[in-house]
């Protein structure tokens, strides 16, 4: 969310350097971001709930793994 916020149009290295202002202005660079961001999103969710679910899994008896 914060490429289509107000931070990020009054961001410090924007004004720092021009042409950065430009890329960060840049509606494409913005809809990359957001994207990365949904991904790593999804992929913490994703790995949250495995490392929940796995805590709640049957621990494997000793007995059966070693047959």
């Amino acid at each position: 969310m914060a490429p289509w916020s107000r931070l990020w149009d009054r961001n410090y290295f924007g004004d720092l350097w021009p042409w950065l202002d430009v890329v960060m202005e840049n509606l494409y660079a913005r809809g990359a971001v957001s994207g990365v961001g949904l991904i790593t999103a999804w992929s913490g969710i994703r790995d949250l709930s495995a490392a929940i679910c796995s805590r709640w899994a049957k621990p494997a008896d000793d007995a059966d793994a070693h047959h």
